[in-house]
């Protein structure tokens, strides 16, 4: 009899924990109902499949409770794959991939493999998805992208965005999936650097948040000083860690993105590490989160 008195108790104690989790989440499914969330996915959260089952699960579960999720794909290891399969090497200038005729058109199928791929993802979970790139609708327009001074090919920097078609397909109850290729002026196809697509279409859909799934905790301080861990600052305490030359390597562009969605109207941005399981719920419906968040400069509100 005391066992069973034990076993009750215990699962009496995981019903309550769950019960607290849920009410833990009530006021920020109430903050963020109908806003739209912009979620920059890849690196190994892409290439682990019980990793993208969680981001997926995880980007459904925001949809199903009221939020508006776009994601923005990259795919850039896989690109590199099948680079590689037609005897090409892969280079990069400054983190960009060189692009020339032959790259894109295999950065353009990989890239919309992918996008299907994710499409699928989401209708086996009973949510409808759109897979678009930035090419349809006009949603992307872009221009060449020099690396201090070079010429890289066909990589295009964003020079504007037409967020109409997104702002359709979510009206109709669409969760879109998007891919980082636009046209430029002339109707030539460019690659985009995923991060500036996601920043680009975050500041136009007047985002509430913009999350970057990473392959690090968040920001440190100092990179080789773990304790250092930056939970929480403001756009201008972000802007003080580049000035001060803190920050290096991918993340400094990373960074410079996260300023100017904060600028543009963006309420939060998010750096999170995809490589732990649901990382978008626990840092968006919990107290402490798990990653990095960037806020306004006036902003003082706890959430």
């Amino acid at each position: 009899m005391g066992e069973n008195r034990n076993m009750r108790e215990n699962e009496m104690k995981q019903v309550l924990q769950k019960a607290e989790v849920l009410i833990e989440a009530l006021p920020y499914i109430q903050k963020y109902n109908r806003k739209i969330i912009v979620i920059k996915y890849g690196g190994s959260a892409m290439s682990n499949a019980q990793l993208q089952e969680n981001v997926i699960k995880d980007v459904t579960l925001l949809k199903l409770v009221g939020f508006k999720p776009i994601i923005v794909h990259g795919g850039g290891k896989e690109i590199s794959r099948w680079v590689g399969k037609v005897g090409k090497e892969a280079r990069f200038v400054g983190g960009l991939r060189v692009t020339d005729d032959e790259t894109m058109e295999i950065a353009e199928m990989v890239l919309s493999k992918v996008n299907k791929s994710l499409v699928t993802m989401v209708q086996e979970l009973g949510v409808k998805a759109v897979g678009i790139s930035g090419k349809d609708g006009g949603l992307l327009t872009v221009e060449k992208k020099y690396v201090g001074g070079e010429d890289i090919g066909y990589v295009g920097e964003v020079t504007a965005v037409n967020p109409k078609i997104l702002f359709d397909l979510l009206e109709k109850d669409f969760l879109p999936i998007v891919a980082p290729v636009g046209l430029d002026e002339n109707f030539r196809t460019y690659n985009i650097n995923a991060d500036d697509a996601a920043c680009a279409i975050a500041k136009a859909a007047n985002a509430e948040k913009l999350a970057f799934l990473t392959d690090i905790e968040g920001l440190y301080r100092d990179i080789n000083d773990k304790s250092s861990f930056i939970s929480r600052l403001t756009a201008q305490q972000a802007q003080n860690l580049l000035d001060e030359g803190f920050i290096g390597g991918g993340m400094l562009p990373k960074l410079n993105n996260c300023i100017s969605a904060i600028r543009s109207g963006v309420n939060r941005v998010h750096i999170l590490d995809g490589r732990i399981a649901h990382c978008l719920l626990l840092e968006i419906f919990t107290d402490h989160g798990i990653g990095t968040a960037i806020i306004s400069d006036e902003e003082r509100e706890p959430l």
